[in-house]
């Protein structure tokens, strides 16, 4: 039981604390691949990491990973945010390509949000346009927030492929196609997937927010690593959001996405009206209504009345002007450039190795040159068990409460088993003895024993003889002797002594005779003889 109550409280601690680090809901579909790819290559990893700049394969429309130490390419917004103050209205964040605080990759860096409260927006022009036909779409990059995350966003903007846009005057309010990425405001964690649909009969954009993700988000903010977050759209009108390759949402843009793509066939009359005598009042007292003679108070005081009908056009719809069908969502409008625009009360949030393409090998050989290197040298920098333990009760604190349980069993079996015991005393009187099994006796074995019984009865009579026989010669011998004075104190201490042997002596021999006379008949014999027995030894 020891044992078991041992092994049970590991089991619940292992389960707490996976708990903390495993995401219940998350579809691991192609997580094993990717982990056994990660571990065998952890053994190429050596004290001298030989790192080489991402390059691309196949065909792209855009790929930055920051390593030349330049913003090539980069535009810093030079506008003004709408409806604000001048002081905070502007675009005055800092940006500056760094390597990781922790666990770098030796010449690999990144480009870095590095303003508390202000505003920061930088975009680039896509090697060209990306136009939605037959190919899907595959959008990939990386965060770290190295510092945590109080409230912000490091989410990025596909910006419309339009005649008017400037890269210096990108805000806020600059038309995008898709926005994407992870966000804070709070304790609530997101991870975006909006898209602008064109409304065909009015030209009008709307947004489209996908479901949010079944998974908890927390840690990919939290955990202070470098995350890889991809956006796959498909032709079939489906699309999956991945974390570190693994799959944490998917659906169809035609039902998954809030408002749905197809507006209601029929809306409210606008040019309908109540009528005038319509009452405001949404329930109207009956003054003639009197209770009836069978009116049951615990019944509720009111019901629906199912014989009621709504009047005709009440209330009144009309068909929608603006309705359309659209079976094919995934045409969307071109872009032609990505951009960040941020507002966070955290700095040092980092990005990397961004990249646009039509085929997922092309972005998966992309994040094998990039974000392998960073995941292998994490995990070899990975901290102790200890560390991790109190880490995780950091924001669980009633895990110390089974650490405490977990660490105490252990000890409390020990102890157990390596104190002294107390021995228990064995008598030899409480012994299991076969002697004393009752076994049934003939006649002449009963007449044996009496014999044998009254033997055990002579014998200490002719003890007795020996021992007065030789107290007489002692008498005799002491007469013999010169006799001693003796004090008054000593006559009467040898007087004393001889009144209690004679006393012992006249007990003995009374006990003597009536153990003879108990001898009569039946079983008295044996009883007697075995008490008496008893008392002797």
């Amino acid at each position: 039981m020891r044992f078991q109550a041992f092994w049970l409280c590991l089991g619940l601690l292992f389960i707490s604390i996976n708990a903390e680090f495993m995401d219940d809901d998350v579809e691991m579909e192609d997580f094993e691949e990717n982990s056994e790819e990660i571990d065998v290559n952890e053994s190429e990893l050596s004290s001298e990491i030989k790192y080489k700049t991402p390059q691309p394969i196949g065909e792209v429309y855009f790929a930055e990973t920051f390593d030349s130490g330049r913003l090539a390419g980069w535009v810093l917004s030079k506008a003004k945010k709408d409806d604000m103050d001048e002081e905070i209205s502007i675009y005055d964040g800092r940006w500056e390509i760094e390597e990781l605080k922790e666990n770098q990759v030796p010449g690999d860096r990144g480009l870095v949000l590095k303003s508390r409260a202000k505003h920061h927006a930088i975009s680039a022009v896509l090697a060209k346009p990306f136009i939605f036909a037959d190919k899907p779409l595959i959008v990939q990059y990386e965060v770290n927030f190295q510092d945590g995350i109080d409230c912000g966003g490091a989410y990025i903007k596909l910006l419309a492929d339009t005649d008017d846009l400037i890269l210096e005057n990108f805000y806020d309010k600059t038309s995008y196609i898709i926005m994407f990425g992870p966000d804070k405001c709070g304790e609530d964690y997101k991870l975006h997937f909006i898209f602008r649909h064109k409304h065909p009969k009015t030209g009008v954009f709307e947004e489209k927010h996908a479901k949010p993700p079944d998974v908890d988000l927390k840690k990919f903010f939290t955990d202070r690593k470098t995350h890889l977050y991809t956006l796959v759209m498909n032709p079939d009108d489906t699309f999956e959001v991945l974390v570190d390759q693994t799959v944490v949402n998917k659906g169809s843009l035609l039902e998954d996405v809030v408002p749905p793509i197809k507006p209601p066939k029929e809306i409210e009359d606008p040019n309908d009206k109540k009528p005038e005598e319509w009452d405001e009042r949404a329930k109207i007292p009956d003054p003639s209504a009197v209770k009836p003679e069978d009116w049951d108070e615990s019944e509720p005081a009111q019901i629906e009345d199912s014989s009621v009908v709504k009047p005709a056009g009440c209330p009144r719809k009309i068909p929608n002007p603006d309705y359309f069908e659209d079976d094919h969502p995934f045409l969307l409008t071109s872009f032609s450039a990505l951009g960040l625009e941020l507002w966070s009360m955290t700095s040092d949030i980092y990005f990397d190795n961004f990249i646009i393409c039509s085929e997922k090998e092309v972005a998966d050989h992309w994040a094998a040159d990039g974000w392998r290197w960073k995941i292998m040298i994490a995990n070899a920098n990975k901290p102790g068990v200890l560390k991790q333990l109190m880490a995780a009760a950091e924001g669980h604190p009633w895990l110390w409460l089974i650490y405490l349980v977990t660490a105490g069993v252990p000890i409390a079996l020990i102890t157990s088993f390596c104190w002294p015991r107390k021995v228990k005393k064995k008598y030899k009187d409480t012994e299991y003895k076969k002697t004393d099994i009752c076994i049934p006796q003939t006649k002449g074995v009963l007449e044996q024993e009496e014999k044998e019984e009254k033997a055990a009865l002579e014998k200490p009579m002719d003890l007795e003889e020996e021992k007065k026989q030789n107290d007489g010669e002692m008498l005799e011998k002491e007469e013999e002797s010169e006799p001693e004075e003796k004090s008054e104190e000593e006559i009467e201490i040898i007087e004393g002594q001889e009144e209690s042997n004679q006393s012992n002596k006249s007990g003995s021999e009374d006990e003597m005779k009536e153990a003879d006379e108990s001898t009569g008949s039946g079983d008295g014999p044996i009883k007697s003889v075995r008490k008496r027995r008893v008392r002797k030894d």
